[in-house]
């Protein structure tokens, strides 16, 4: 196999230069956009949302092929993305802990304890493959996130500086792709900060009209979450808008296949870092030449699909490695499942598996002597404490204590097409014994396949790189290894110096700082 590879890649490998640029008179090659959501729920009118409307969206949707069932590989960002940009799982790739395989941290010099993660041999990300194939690469936003050792300067040939992701002005104003050669396409990543706009998202939304989902409370703190996010996407959409209107300016939209998707769902509690539909199950079109207009597809769609698809249509061969397969092949077959995963996000530590199916949803928690309400960085929110104080007074109702209640089951089993929410879990019920035993086969053969490497406990150097991060607050008993390594290299730093109180300006108070949000 290994042999039959090398050769394969030997003869493809001139075929993929002769294509890098179009000689006189050939079809020009297709350009590749990803407009890339943060932490955006799909609650777009095209998907049959009547609170708002989102015709930017909605016409890239009418434009080229509306994806009705796209997850992502996980419900927390770094994850997802170290994912999609391999086209791997990654619990394939060792990048399945958030944030992980860093040496910094927020300008935290983590030293030399920290686990160096590496690319497996032969797996390479998508803006490696489309440059080494001659393609202009950006990344509007410059957010990467990739929980493995890599370089943007090699990944990238533009970031604009300073922009920060709020509005794609470089993208809009024509710099991504003016340093390009002539006649050279282009493969661009745009991140859009979707449901992490805070303030710069208008408040709009009527508070009162917002559907509260029945496994939440019905409370002022919730609703104004929802609503939050609703003022997010509507920013967002007139964000979509500009992008298609720069392509158009500068005429690059008919030669462009736009990929949207999401990372994850929004936020709040059971959706972000979850594998419940609201964490994964994710908004995602794609759009352009060669792409039949107005349809939707109902099948099982994977994340890592998006980069063989990307490759794909730009003429470029999909690596045999690669897990990700190209849906818009025309001999495709559709998915019969598709798998994700969760594990450690931030401090809190969590091992839980998803098996997706056409009608069913399998989830395999295999931490059950903790809550899903584990300690996390969510936990000084408002709508946190709430949430706890109404569980400690005994205010919340059966099907919301499904997830905010004190115990977790071993497995969940649930019928998505009469149960959208996930409330009624089957995995106890006689008569889907033979459903539940199936996904329990599917799930183990994957594992299996695949190589899951969340299986086992983070190596050490990267259970004392989370511990150099967030300190104490890392309670799980993962931990419990490490800990007396934290306190020793914690008791070897120098002691921090309290920062001196803001000089006040002309006798006035000091400019307040704007709140930032996780």
């Amino acid at each position: 196999m290994k042999c039959t590879y090398i050769f394969r890649m030997a003869v493809l490998a001139p075929l993929v230069l002769l294509l890098s640029f179009p000689s006189a008179g050939a079809v020009p090659r297709k350009n590749v956009l990803w407009i890339y959501l943060e932490d955006v729920s799909g609650w777009f009118s095209c998907y049959g949302e009547t609170l708002i409307k989102t015709p930017h969206i909605d016409a890239l949707a009418a434009g080229g092929i509306r994806l009705d069932r796209f997850y992502t590989p996980a419900g927390v960002c770094s994850a997802t993305r170290s994912a999609i940009v391999t086209g791997m799982m990654q619990t394939s790739i060792g990048a399945h802990h958030h944030r992980s395989g860093r040496a910094n941290f927020r300008g935290q010099d983590l030293g030399p304890g920290f686990d160096d993660i590496r690319l497996p041999k032969g797996v390479k990300t998508l803006p490696d493959i489309f440059r080494a194939a001659g393609y202009w690469t950006f990344n509007e936003g410059g957010k990467d996130d990739y929980n493995f050792k890599h370089d943007t300067g090699e990944m990238y040939d533009f970031i604009p500086k300073g922009k920060g992701g709020l509005v794609p002005a470089s993208l809009v104003a024509g710099d991504c792709w003016k340093g390009r050669k002539k006649g050279q396409p282009f493969f661009g990543q745009v991140q859009l900060k979707g449901g992490k706009l805070g303030r710069n998202a208008k408040k709009v939304i009527d508070r009162s009209k917002v559907n509260v989902p029945p496994y939440y409370p019905d409370t002022t703190l919730v609703r104004e979450e929802i609503a939050h996010h609703y003022d997010c996407l509507l920013k967002t959409d007139e964000q979509v808008g500009k992008i298609v209107a720069a392509l158009k300016r500068d005429g690059l939209y008919k030669d462009t296949v736009i990929f949207m998707f999401s990372d994850h769902g929004y936020k709040l509690h059971r959706h972000k870092q979850y594998l419940y539909e609201g964490g994964i199950h994710m908004p995602g079109t794609v759009s352009g030449p060669g792409i039949p207009a107005g349809k939707v597809r109902k099948d099982l769609v994977s994340g890592i699909d998006v980069s063989a698809a990307s490759l794909a249509v730009a003429g470029i061969p999909v690596p045999e490695k690669m897990e990700g397969r190209n849906f818009l092949a025309k001999d495709y077959q559709p998915r019969e499942y598709l798998i994700a995963a969760r594990d450690r996000c931030d401090y809190t530590y969590e091992r839980i598996r998803a098996v997706v199916t056409p009608r069913f949803k399998y989830l395999r928690n295999y931490l059950a002597d903790r809550p899903f309400m584990n300690p996390s960085y969510k936990d000084p929110w408002p709508v946190s404490r709430e949430m706890r104080r109404l569980m400690a007074e005994g205010k919340m109702n059966k099907t919301q204590l499904i997830f905010f209640g004190d115990k977790k089951p071993a497995e969940e089993l649930y019928d998505l097409a009469n149960d959208p929410h996930e409330i009624n879990n089957l995995a106890n019920k006689p008569e889907f014994k033979a459903d539940l035993e199936r996904h329990r086969e599917i799930l183990s053969g994957w594992i299996s396949a695949s190589g899951d490497k969340g299986q086992e406990t983070e190596s050490d150097a990267g259970l004392l790189a989370t511990m150099k991060r967030w300190g104490e607050k890392c309670v799980n008993p993962e931990y419990d290894r490490v800990r007396d390594a934290y306190r020793k290299w914690k008791a070897s730093r120098p002691a921090q110096q309290p920062k001196p109180a803001p000089r006040k300006k002309g006798g006035g108070a000091g400019k307040k700082q704007k709140a930032t949000r996780g």
